[in-house]
């Protein structure tokens, strides 16, 4: 019989000084190629199969992960037809008896699209490291996810560290609200064993100074708003002021949504209340953050130098506003044509596509068909009106997510991996965002804990121009999740 493994006692200093070095020479030029490749998620690209660049992606990442020699992990590249690939791996534990438990490791590799505003010496796909950050689309958001995951893997095994039976689920379609991974799961279930806590690196931070934990997401419903009045553009002298502007009736079925002055979304369905813990972590936050709660974002300033002002200045109530209230956002447009070639024609048609955010107890879908009602009834001047939800297979919405309560153990590991690497205490905040994967995972384990995070803190500007990855806060980041992984009782 061979001799039992000697296990060592947990250096954090070692892990830290590990991540550094792997971040450097391995993970940094792996995001540098990877931010290269548009790999944008399907709804974004309609060709995506053809175009085989969520493919290359997933590629490079698995054979990144398989070159790391983690012992016993297994890989496997899995495609359904007509379904964007995932990436699936698992690592048999390592020690002492976890009692079957296992780890699973998220991330994500598809991609939002350029966006424009770039600096002029930046790009969307176009790499540069400069002074710690690493500038290009989908660095942060978060390709990073599955290095720095299997990194920290790496970092406890140099230790001879304990640690339970682990698995990596990386999907290909989380910017499309992850229609494609509910089959994956299905599939992947027996495989996945007892998920006992799920760390997911595709999360944002309030600093760069500590270790923050996600308490909430928000859901979305996304989807496009057409108003149709003609079937082709009129000369404006002719026709204005008899038929009825295709903007203008979209002006006034937003009107049943949102209160134009304030932002308030109107229907109480799509409201909830904020949870009392909720409401004292964000008091917390609020006090760790101040003024830079809403002073983090790229102001614009008006014809006399004064910079736009938020919604609100008070840190608390700016906190709630983008976590826990419902807020709606218009991010595209069709049927207006460009400046240069805007003549005197009434449009035949107006479309904005928006985004909805919802508060994380909000059911999506249910959200989804209350908004599609709401929008489309009893259209001004019996205009053609439709609202059509991004969601598919039935689901078109997204629900957010509310974190279980937090086990003392996984508390006393993550206050201790921040102290330990950042010098600070954990912290905890709510993130506007949505992640699908969070409410599926919730329901198919209840007794999970969730260990949500990531590398979006202020101005890193995932999904807009600028994109960056804070790689000195990333590598404190990766140290971090092996010294909790390490900590599971």
């Amino acid at each position: 019989m061979n001799a039992p493994e000697r296990l060592t006692l947990l250096e954090p200093a070692a892990l830290q000084e590990f991540a550094e070095q792997r971040w450097d020479q391995a993970i940094v030029p792996a995001l540098q190629d990877y931010i290269t490749i548009p790999a944008k998620s399907p709804m974004f690209d309609a060709q995506w199969a053809q175009q085989g660049l969520l493919d290359r992606v997933a590629r490079d990442a698995a054979a990144w992960i398989e070159s790391r020699q983690v012992p016993g992990l297994e890989l496997e590249l899995i495609g359904m037809e007509g379904r964007t690939p995932v990436i699936f791996f698992e690592v048999p534990a390592r020690g002492e008896n976890h009692s079957g438990q296992t780890v699973l490791l998220y991330g994500h590799l598809d991609k939002q699209p350029e966006f424009n505003g770039w600096r002029s010496d930046l790009g969307p796909w176009t790499p540069k490291l400069e002074d710690g950050k690493l500038y290009g689309r989908g660095g942060a958001d978060d390709g990073y996810a599955a290095y720095a995951a299997v990194t920290a893997l790496e970092a406890l095994d140099r230790q001879s560290a304990s640690r339970p039976r682990v698995v990596g689920l990386i999907e290909t379609c989380e910017e499309s609200g992850s229609f494609d991974l509910p089959a994956y799961i299905e599939q992947l279930k027996p495989r996945l064993g007892d998920v006992s806590l799920v760390v997911c690196l595709d999360s944002g931070a309030g600093n760069y100074e500590q270790l923050w934990l996600t308490t909430s997401l928000r859901g979305m419903v996304s989807g496009v708003l057409k108003v149709d009045v003609l079937t082709e553009g009129i000369h404006s002298g002719d026709a204005s002021g008899l038929v009825p502007s295709s903007f203008r009736i979209l002006r006034q079925v937003l009107d049943r949504l949102e209160d134009a002055r304030t932002g308030h979304l109107l229907p109480e369905g799509f409201h909830c209340e904020i949870p009392a813990d909720r409401l004292a972590q964000a008091q917390a936050t609020a006090g760790i953050l101040g003024d830079g709660v809403w002073k983090r974002f790229p102001w614009a300033c008006g014809a006399d130098g004064a910079a736009t002002l938020p919604t609100t200045t008070d840190p608390v109530q700016a906190l709630l506003n983008r976590t826990w209230r419902p807020t709606l956002s218009v991010v595209g447009a069709d049927g207006f044509p460009e400046l240069k070639n805007a003549g005197n024609v009434l449009r035949p048609h107006t479309a904005f596509k928006l985004s909805l955010r919802l508060p994380p107890l909000v059911d999506g879908n249910e959200a989804a068909l209350r908004l599609k009602a709401l929008l489309e009834d009893n259209a001004p001047y019996n205009a053609r009106v439709t609202f059509t939800p991004d969601g598919r297979a039935g689901a078109y919405g997204a629900s957010g997510w509310n974190a279980p309560d937090i086990a003392p153990w996984l508390m006393k590991a993550l206050d201790g991996a921040s102290r330990a690497h950042f010098g600070a205490p954990v912290g905890f905040i709510g993130q506007g965002g949505t992640i699908p994967l969070m409410s599926m995972l919730q329901k198919g384990f209840p007794r999970a804990q969730m260990m949500v995070c990531g590398v979006l803190g202020p101005k890193s500007n995932a999904h807009g121009p600028n994109e960056f990855l804070h790689v000195p806060y990333a590598k404190r980041l990766t140290a971090a999740v092996a010294q909790v992984m390490a900590a599971h009782p």
